[in-house]
């Protein structure tokens, strides 16, 4: 959805003077500078400057304005450009607007109007229901969700219904997926679970992708109901939406193999619970989707199979020991339907562990997360160190340690393990 249309929707929805209402006006933002170091071939992979100014504006009514920037400069380039829809682009940075929304009360309900990023969902390293908004996988999942997820023009209306309940609804007119890293890239996608394998000597074309451009028709409706009941904070969604990432059709002819990526529908239907115990905290996310595209060796199905799934998240959390925090996460995907030519199994399984420790008032914190797939006996393995030098400046040394078969979501990256030393500012 273009800038100008969205800008007269803010206006059209409010009473608001834009120009002459202003009340307290704050700019802020953060500077993040990162060097990440390829460990397998010993070579610089990013030296990535990325700032995010933030622009406040505060009007009489108590209506807000925000616009956040970002300006990115990658003085290696190896991992590609960033996000379509940039207002410069080019492999060694961006100029963009990250975020640009104007939050209000309208009829007693919470209004956000503009391009913003809306979290559902609890997981942490991969997503069941955080479906809403699509990611750059530049660096795979390597990067800050926050950071990764690419926002969207939409409506997020948000309607009390009791003291503990709420009911969202999203309109997201913005038809913007997600984007893949780079063929010839670190982090290009070369599982044969993701993309068809291709006989050698077999000519290829590639078709440019479908994507839909219908204003209304296309656009993405959703919703959600939060609550509180007897103890448990629960959600109930629903997503009506165009699955972020193409479905890979196969075409074969006398010519070789064409590969037609299209975007395809689906009803994505979920919930959440969580509950505080003790000092132990349960969290369950459940997801079903109406149709999962994957890459099938059948050829009569177009090399796709398309199957009902559902896929859930079972997580514990522990804080029991000062300054400490445990988690451990079950996740599950299963395909009903099964099409014995599917590339990926049945039912798959990956487990997570997250641990944290502060020391020394809190201004060290050391932290591990582990995420391996018992189904193809791969995973990563994350350590990070975290001093906090001042109130708004932190350092820290990390890694990124990929391991399993290449044929795996994460045994594919085997070879792009890193090590990385970087600040984040605020300002």
């Amino acid at each position: 959805m273009s800038r100008p249309l969205f800008i007269a929707a803010i206006l059209a929805f409010t009473d608001t003077p834009v120009i002459a209402g202003f009340g307290a006006e704050e700019i802020n933002g953060t500077w993040e500078q990162e060097l990440s170091l390829a460990s397998n071939e010993g070579k610089v992979q990013k030296f990535e400057a990325l700032i995010e100014p933030e622009l406040n504006f505060d009007f009489s009514d108590g209506t807000e304005l925000t616009a956040i920037g970002r300006v990115r400069l990658d003085l290696i380039g190896d991992l590609g450009r960033g996000e379509n829809g940039a207002w410069v682009q080019g492999a060694h940075g961006e100029v963009s607007l990250r975020e640009f929304y104007l939050d209000t009360n309208w009829f007693n309900a919470f209004w956000r109007i503009g391009k913003q990023q809306v979290v559902w969902g609890q997981a942490d390293g991969l997503k069941v229901l955080d479906l809403v908004n699509p990611q750059s996988f530049r660096e795979f999942i390597l990067d800050d969700f926050d950071d990764s997820r690419i926002p969207l023009w939409m409506l997020n209306l948000e309607v009390p219904l009791a003291e503990d309940d709420t009911l969202q609804f999203l309109w997201i007119p913005d038809t913007t997926y997600h984007e893949l890293a780079e063929f010839g890239s670190p982090y290009q996608i070369t599982s044969p679970q993701l993309v068809p394998g291709i006989p050698e000597n077999v000519p290829l074309k590639r078709s440019s992708p479908l994507k839909p451009d219908r204003f209304l028709a296309d656009s993405d409706i959703g919703i959600r109901y939060s609550g509180f009941r007897g103890g448990w904070d629960i959600t109930l969604n629903y997503l009506y939406h165009y699955a972020d990432l193409p479905v890979l059709y196969q075409g074969v002819d006398e010519h070789g193999i064409t590969i037609q990526p299209e975007y395809e529908r689906n009803h994505l239907l979920g919930g959440t619970l969580s509950n505080a115990i003790g000092d132990f905290t349960l969290r369950a996310e459940i997801g079903y989707s109406t149709d999962s595209f994957n890459v099938s060796v059948n050829t009569q199905t177009s090399g796709v199979s398309n199957n009902p799934e559902l896929a859930s998240v079972l997580g514990l959390d522990w804080q029991g020991l000062s300054d400490t925090f445990v988690s451990v996460q079950w996740f599950q995907s299963h395909l009903f339907d099964y099409d014995p030519g599917s590339v990926r199994e049945q039912t798959e399984h990956t487990l997570s562990f997250l641990v944290q420790r502060y020391f020394s008032s809190e201004t060290w914190k050391l932290e591990l997360l582990a995420l391996q797939a018992l189904n193809g006996h791969d995973g990563l393995v994350r350590p990070k160190l975290t001093h906090t030098l001042l109130s708004n400046l932190d350092i820290w040394l990390s890694a990124d340690i990929f391991h399993g078969n290449e044929e795996g979501l994460f045994g594919q990256f085997d070879k792009a393990d890193r090590i990385s030393i970087g600040f984040r500012l605020g300002f």
